[in-house]
């Protein structure tokens, strides 16, 4: 299993959110996030958008594209 680096926790916990909270705001499990974070599972390019947009950054300083 390849693993994907990504700062997507640091981004959520910079807001003070919640994986749940997070997984509620762009309509997804928390076990997505769970997921993305641990680097299991890559975002499709849908949800790296709204992650981007939620935390006003470009995807790539999200998810280092």
């Amino acid at each position: 299993m390849t693993l994907t680096k990504n700062n997507l926790r640091s981004f959520r916990e910079k807001e003070g959110l919640s994986q749940e909270k997070l997984a509620d705001k762009v309509s997804v499990t928390r076990q997505t996030i769970i997921s993305i974070e641990g680097g299991r599972y890559v975002p499709s390019l849908e949800l790296a958008l709204k992650f981007a947009k939620l935390f006003k950054c470009k995807v790539e300083d999200m998810f280092g594209v």
